[in-house]
């Protein structure tokens, strides 16, 4: 047994003597520390770990060498610079006592003072290749990292301001609705009336004590003129929708037949007219009702209201119950048909008439009325009642120019009306709101026009063309607010008034008050009244002429 012992030790001895030299050196490399050994490579980052991707490796050439990983960013560009070095020994740009702390498994990266860009360092040994696994206690981008368990109060912090802007603002809305109650809500039946008056049945002849108060049944609800709300709901008009005759942006127009009664046995109707307005269409109707519900309203050329009712179940339909014109709209009455002179003066001269009693702060009685801006005035816009006379109507954009009112009231009118219609204050949206004339003024200018188109249709001038709105040739069938604040505003553009115009002795004093009525400053505008003075004076020298002309026709004979 000893001798087998003593054998074995001897091979191993002489195992030993007989291997070369390398071979016992490369065991000892055992100690030596691998690392990844590349002058610049492009890492791979992910959060805060970036991989060197060095494809070079080498073990270090001293026990005491570690690896070393130097991270550099320049113009948005990483490179990595991975080697052995000895701790002890200085390298360019990193502080020699961190090199002699590198004692970790781990290359856990440090920040370096550069001038230009920036500059990360680690050390690491113990472990094969450690510096090809670079981490950072800030993001790869040298932007700190937000930790999962910092996420919520981060979070939370960032929302604070939003969510109290949220709520001041929600506050302020609701104050300013409650303060605002005139603002158009949800469809309502409205404040005013609701029970047939005596006035309106005489008016159309209707015996009062037919209708009896409905206390059961479907929706709906009359309004007459100048009645004392009595809190009750009346039976609706017995009114039938004949044929629609005009059809406008907020409503239609329908021909109608009322009702009056039974002459021997036979039923008796009137006609009329009524407007139709859809349940989206409430706040025109309800703005129209509120016009009309003024009974110092009522003036030969204005529309003469009869009822508003809501029809069918609550919020389908709403009705406006009006006096109806055979003649129809001023604007189709001149594509059909040729004014003389006597006719331009006399239905010039009513429209202005109508307009002034607008305006008018009482009434030719004297008594207290608020004023009114009709604010989309246009021959569409205008009734023809007969031959000399002409009614106003569609009052859903019209304005009480109510003194109670504050300028904010006005300002949240908003830009309304018919572009080709609008005066220049109008489509530059720089109406003086302090100033109540201001809005009467736009009427002024629209009235102008209005006038204009009648002129082109009168024989007086001469030769008459066919029918063309204003500014027809120059603008699209319907021009938007822009193109004609182009032409009004930018150009200064206004219709044409040939000179053929004024040969005619009277019609140089229209053709005078059309262009005072136009003019780009609403101050230096005629007023409706002074438009009715100036149709009221031709209307008299016209007739005057007649008397003259009557009487030597008189002495003739």
């Amino acid at each position: 047994m000893m001798a087998r012992c003593w054998a074995l030790w001897t091979g191993i001895i002489v195992l030993l003597t007989a291997c070369p030299p390398g071979a016992v050196q490369s065991f000892s490399h055992l100690r030596y520390n691998l690392c990844k050994w590349c002058e610049v490579s492009s890492p791979v980052c992910k959060d805060s770990i970036c991989l060197s991707k060095c494809n070079l490796s080498s073990f270090c050439t001293g026990i005491e060498e570690i690896c070393i990983a130097i991270w550099r960013k320049t113009n948005n560009t990483m490179t990595v610079h991975t080697m052995c070095h000895h701790p002890t020994l200085p390298l360019d740009g990193v502080d020699p006592t961190l090199l002699l702390n590198f004692t970790s498994r781990e290359c856990h990266m440090i920040p370096q003072m550069v001038e230009d860009g920036a500059m990360m360092v680690c050390g690491c040994q113990g472990e094969h290749e450690c510096n090809d696994k670079l981490i950072f206690d800030k993001g790869a981008n040298g932007f700190s990292r937000v930790q999962s368990k910092d996420v919520i109060p981060v979070v939370v912090i960032s929302l604070v301001p939003p969510v109290l802007v949220a709520i001041v603002a929600t506050v302020a809305f609701y104050f300013y609705r409650i303060r605002c109650p005139d603002k158009p809500g949800h469809p309502a039946r409205p404040d005013w009336p609701t029970k047939r008056s005596p006035e309106l049945y005489q008016a159309l002849d209707i015996p009062h004590e037919a209708a009896g108060c409905r206390t059961e049944g479907g929706g709906g609800g009359v309004i007459g003129p100048g009645v004392e709300q009595e809190g009750q709901v009346a039976e609706l008009l017995p009114v039938k929708l004949d044929m629609l005759v005009g059809k406008g942006r907020f409503a239609e127009v329908w021909r109608a037949r009322l009702l009056q009664g039974q002459k021997g046995g036979v039923d008796s109707y009137e006609t009329v007219a009524v407007k139709v307005f859809p349940a989206m269409e409430y706040t025109s109707w309800r703005n129209e009702c509120s016009i009309f519900s003024e009974t110092t309203l009522q003036h030969d050329n204005i529309i003469q209201f009869l009822a508003a009712e809501e029809r069918g179940p609550p919020g389908e339909t709403y009705w406006l119950v009006l006096a109806y014109y055979s003649l129809g709209n001023l604007q189709d009455y001149l594509t059909a048909n040729i004014l003389s002179w006597e006719e331009l003066v006399s239905m010039g001269g009513s429209i202005a008439k109508g307009l002034a009693h607008l305006h008018c702060d009482t009434t030719c009685n004297g008594e207290p009325k608020v004023p009114v801006a009709h604010r989309d005035l246009k021959c569409s816009n205008i009734l023809v009642k007969n031959k000399k006379q002409c009614a106003l109507c569609d009052f859903g954009l019209a304005l009480r120019l109510d003194l109670s009112l504050t300028v904010d009231d006005y300002a949240h009118s908003g830009q309304v009306g018919t572009a080709r219609y609008m005066a220049p204050e109008v489509l530059e949206s720089r109406v003086n709101l302090e100033d109540l004339e201001a809005f009467k003024q736009m009427d002024v200018y629209s009235t102008a026009l209005v006038l204009w188109e009648m002129t082109s249709r009168c024989a007086a001038i001469g030769e008459v063309k066919s029918y063309e709105p204003v500014f027809g040739s120059k603008v699209c069938e319907q021009p938007c607010v822009d193109s004609m604040r182009d032409l009004v505003l930018r150009d200064r553009g206004r219709p044409d008034i040939p000179s053929t115009w004024m040969q005619h002795q009277g019609m140089s004093v229209v053709c005078s008050t059309i262009t005072e009525c136009w003019d780009h400053d609403p101050e230096a505008r005629l007023t409706a009244h002074c438009v009715v003075e100036r149709f009221t004076a031709l209307q008299q020298g016209e007739e005057g002429e007649e008397a003259e002309d009557e009487e030597d026709r008189v002495r003739q004979v």
